[in-house]
Order: C-alpha cells, then structure tokens, then sequence
C-alpha cells in the first residue's frame, strides 16, 4: 500500500518503523519543523524525522497544510492512506480528501473517552483502569470519526505517563500495521454520544500540589504528569522541589493538609484533605532525580513543618 506518513514524536517514529517493515510503500513523511531543545537551544530534528532520515524516506516538515503548492503535492503522491499519529497540525478538508482511503489517525485512548491532546496523562489523573489504541477514520472534527480498530491495554497501579506511553507505542505499532493489511475488511464503527471527554493539554501550570486534595488525586496526578510537568511542591515560599514518586498512606492523620505528619527512611509522610501522601522520590532545582531519604540527609525537613 502506498501510504503518505504524517507524525511528529517517538510515538509516531515507532509506528513508521513498523509500517516500512510490513512492506508498505511510504511515498512521503510529514513532520514538524525543528525546534529548539536542550541548554542550548539547537534547532533539533523530531523523532520521525531521524526515523525517515535513517530509513531513507522524503520527507517534508511545512508549518501548516493549508499551503496549495502542499496540498498538490499530496495529491501528486498518489497515495492509498495517510497515516497519522501524534504529528500535531491540523488537517483541513481538502488534506483529509486526499488519499483514496482517507486519513487513520492512531490515537491513545478508548475513543470517546479522551479525545484531544493528553489522553495518556488524562487517563491516568482520572483513575482509569483500562486504555487503549484506536484506529481512527480522520474526519474535520476533533479526534470524532469512526473507530475502525480497537486494541485495549490496563493501566497499571504503578504506570507513569512515560511507562504507558511506551506500552501505548508499541501497541500502536502493532494496531496500525494489522489496520492496513486488513483495511478494505474493517467495518467503520461510529463513536457513541455518550462517554466523551477531553484530554487538554498538560500545562506548567497544574504541577503545583494542591494539599487539600485526597492523597489518591494527588498520587495519580504525580504519575499523569511524569515526566511533564511534574508535580512540585513548595517548601517555603521560593523553594521548590518536585515530587515523582508517591503514594497514598495507611495513615488517617487528624492534621492540617500540608503538614509532614511523618518521616522514615523511605518517605515523607504529608497530610493531604483525605487521608495522607507519602513521597519517595523527589528532584531539587537543577539537581536529579533522588530517594527522599537520600535527600533528607543533606536537606532535612523536620516532623510538623508545613508544606505549601
């Protein structure tokens, strides 16, 4: 099949390994521009990019699509599908109207569940036990067309938004390579109205612990955002400190959200609006990623004090 791929990151770079090794003919890959990345801020390739580098495929990286000279030369292409995942530009009508198959995004969730930018990290803030990958036909609308093929995957207690999204890769993968061998036998299934939610955009904003939350909200939400943005909490009023690892305590403390109710060689034991919070692994400014108890030793913060 000859298939226009469309993705930015390494979610995206994985699946078009897959594709080019089932045999498909990827005529063209689309990908962001370069961005700058690290201390240095260099104008740094995405992952898709290195990977149509390294498989020797054409590639092109427009700021949008709504370009004519684009759009012609997508339709020059002449391709059976186009392939989408994570690439992170809109696809006007006359885009999606190009190949002969449409457009099939692979899209991280259970659809409707999760429509939108974030559904990994939503789904696991939210308590969800089960997601999945989805196969979906592209249409105008946000992430709303026909579910062609459906992979489901648990969420793990345990799972980080990096963890599941490794899973979620490979899944995706795999789901996206059994869709175009048997695409012309899938039957479109319509979205339910019932059920839909939206996955927005994670946001340096939400990483500040909100104490008066029960101590699951918070431990689920430490998970969701690893590793961005990360939840922080504050030690006074300009020191920071993330927290990346936490879980909810035996402990049903009768003190103020906030207040370290606790300390042991493997935790700090902080009151929260439900029950208690006891953190394992945290982060200083510019520092790395360190057991708390590690981090109690050079930095100790004493039973009583309250956390902002």
């Amino acid at each position: 099949m000859k298939v226009i791929f469309a993705g930015t990151p390494e979610f995206a770079a994985t699946a078009l390994h897959a594709i080019v090794q089932a045999g498909h003919d990827v005529v063209l890959v689309l990908t962001q521009p370069d961005r700058p990345a690290g201390r240095g801020q260099r104008l740094t390739p995405s992952a898709v990019s290195d990977a149509a580098s390294a498989l020797h495929l054409r590639t092109l990286k427009p700021t949008h699509l709504k370009d004519p000279a684009t759009q012609q030369l997508l339709h020059e292409c002449a391709a059976d599908v186009m392939v989408v995942a994570a690439y992170g530009l809109l696809l006007p009508q006359a885009v999606l109207d190009v190949p002969r198959w449409g457009c099939l995004n692979i899209h991280g969730s259970l659809l409707p569940r999760w429509r939108g930018a974030a559904p990994v990290q939503r789904a696991i803030e939210a308590g969800d036990t089960v997601t999945g990958i989805d196969i979906m036909q592209m249409e105008i609308g946000l992430d709303t067309g026909p579910v062609l093929l459906e992979k489901t995957l648990p969420i793990a207690d345990d799972d980080t938004a990096a963890s599941l999204f490794a899973k979620l890769t490979a899944l995706g993968a795999t789901a996206i390579v059994e869709a175009l061998a048997t695409l012309p036998m899938l039957t479109p299934r319509p979205q339910s109205a019932d059920g839909i939610t939206y996955a927005h955009k994670l946001t340096k904003a939400e990483a500040r612990i909100d104490w008066q939350q029960p101590a699951s909200v918070i431990a689920r939400r430490v998970r969701a955002f690893d590793p961005f943005p990360g939840c922080e909490l504050m030690l006074n009023q300009t020191d920071k400190l993330k927290v990346w690892s936490a879980f909810p305590d035996k402990n049903t403390p009768n003190s103020a959200p906030g207040k370290v109710i606790g300390i042991s060689n493997a935790s700090l034991i902080v009151a929260c609006g439900e029950g208690a919070l006891a953190i394992h692994t945290v982060q200083r400014a510019g520092g790395k990623r360190q057991p708390i108890a590690e981090y109690l030793r050079s930095y100790p913060i004493p039973e009583g004090a309250t956390l902002l």
